[in-house]
């Protein structure tokens, strides 16, 4: 439909309040929780402040985030840009996000003019059903609803999730188990798109909202062989993206994330964004901090 993405028209709206100084101008539209900012809001916001400092015909290439405080959903978040570099055909800008006078997270993004190249290579897609033969993850939550046995307190927690306005449409490939405490392999797939319509615009549009999905579920890929343990804390440290080939954020694309290490309170998450054409559009890695109670966690039934 005509419906505008809440994405573009809330969640990384940014208030230009001088050349290279912006303001977050929409709402925190999901706050987890954990009441701290949604890390992929301020890498998604970040991106649109560097975006605002180069060319229309430059096109982000990477971006590089370190998350160094705790965000506050109650004030507005200022992003500060920097033009590191301008070159014949890459340009750097560095952005710092400020809350309370100090900084809550800092990024550099590249970006790049168009060149061609027949140096070409790429994984291949997995194979999976496709979108339309999956239920969304609120259609999912509200199955497990309807089991009578579901305790209290896993039942207020699914309610709790169902009640969150995301503006992502999401929908597991192979949606753990949730009243299951066994392990499993660290890996997930998900199709996703952003809600309402973006259409055809600026690619780096598609990027930032590519920049507020990639975030979404993207480290618990790492607590999967793990679920025996209560989380305790858990947080995003750092972020990067590599953006390859044209998409639309607002189509469906494959969500193929997996975790290759977790140790001393960190976990390492790789994810990669496909194209139901089976084009690789973007690919991300995440590292952040886990901590667990060492107590194991009593059966959700």
């Amino acid at each position: 439909g005509d419906l505008r993405s809440v994405l573009i028209t809330s969640v990384l709206n940014l208030e230009r309040l001088e050349v290279d100084l912006f303001r977050c101008a929409g709402r925190h539209h999901w706050v987890p929780a954990t009441q701290h900012l949604f890390g992929g809001q301020i890498v998604g916001q970040a991106l649109v402040a560097a975006a605002h400092a180069v060319s229309r015909d430059e096109q982000v290439h990477s971006l590089h985030c370190y998350f160094v405080r705790t965000g506050d959903p109650k004030v507005p978040v200022l992003y500060e840009v920097e033009r590191t570099r301008t070159g014949k055909s890459f340009s750097v800008r560095s952005v710092k996000a400020i809350q309370h006078g100090q900084p809550i997270f800092t990024c550099q993004a590249s970006f790049q003019l168009s060149q061609g190249s027949p140096v070409q290579h790429q994984f291949t897609m997995p194979t999976v059903p496709p979108p339309e033969e999956l239920l969304t993850q609120e259609e999912l939550i509200q199955k497990f609803l309807q089991n009578p046995n579901v305790a209290e307190r896993y039942r207020k927690h699914l309610t709790k999730i169902q009640a969150q306005d995301v503006p992502i449409d999401i929908k597991p490939v192979n949606p753990p188990d949730i009243f299951s405490s066994e392990p499993q392999e660290p890996k997930q797939l998900f199709w996703v798109r952003a809600r309402g319509y973006i259409g055809e615009t600026d690619m780096k549009v598609h990027c930032c909202v590519a920049a507020y999905i990639s975030d979404y579920a993207f480290l618990g890929t790492a607590l999967l062989p793990h679920r025996q343990y209560n989380v305790k804390f858990m947080v995003s440290l750092d972020h990067s993206m590599w953006f390859h080939a044209p998409f639309r954020a607002d189509h469906w694309m494959l969500y193929e994330c997996e975790s290759p290490w977790a140790g001393g309170c960190r976990g390492l998450v790789q994810g990669r964004l496909w194209r139901r054409d089976g084009v690789l559009a973007v690919t991300c890695a995440q590292e952040g901090v886990i901590r667990v109670e060492h107590t194991p966690n009593q059966s959700k039934l």
